[in-house]
């Protein structure tokens, strides 16, 4: 498909080259995944962050780790609640490095509605990270609960409008298909 054709997904029209969506558990190897998938894609590349590392020393390290690993000509982009806008308003392609993040500090006031008709709408190629966490241990707070739970509903919704929706476990790769399909 090319950047001049449209697509129907989701309730909404799309002009687009692609949105793919990475899944994955902690450690999983999601964000290197995403970042070679960014590498086949035309520049100019951003990556758009949305941890907030405060003053947590191995998460400061965890995302040096990221930094040191991405290609030199990349941008980044740390939009904090401005995240929406910050999508709407970079050019090329993307990756939103993650989900999980964003939801937890925007708490029940996220608009992942409004993250959704913006990945509809995006020109670019747009590779979205998040966590997969359904597959864990049943959270022992009503409040991981509700961030569990808030975080499978946006998952599924940006899988739905997704061209192409992988999970990674260890390193590897699953390509996940609709029920009906494959």
């Amino acid at each position: 498909m090319s950047d001049l054709d449209t697509k129907h997904e989701g309730g909404g029209q799309r002009m687009t080259g692609s949105v793919t969506l990475v899944l994955g558990g902690a450690r999983s190897g999601k964000s290197a995944v995403a970042e070679r998938l960014c590498m086949r894609h035309p520049g100019p590349v951003t990556y758009v962050a949305t941890m907030e590392i405060g003053d947590d020393e191995n998460l400061a390290a965890r995302v040096a780790a990221h930094r040191a690993r991405r290609p030199a000509g990349w941008t980044t982009e740390e939009p904090g609640p401005d995240l929406l806008e910050a999508l709407r308003r970079v050019e090329g392609t993307v990756l939103l490095d993650s989900l999980g993040p964003w939801l937890a500090a925007q708490g029940d006031g996220a608009d992942w509605a409004g993250l959704c008709a913006v990945l509809r709408t995006r020109a670019g190629h747009t590779v979205v990270v998040s966590d997969e966490v359904g597959l864990g241990v049943h959270p022992s707070s009503e409040a991981g609960r509700q961030f569990r739970d808030r975080l499978g509903a946006v998952n599924q919704a940006v899988a739905a409008l997704s061209d192409e929706v992988l999970l990674v476990v260890a390193g590897m790769v699953t390509r996940l298909q609709p029920l009906g399909e494959g």
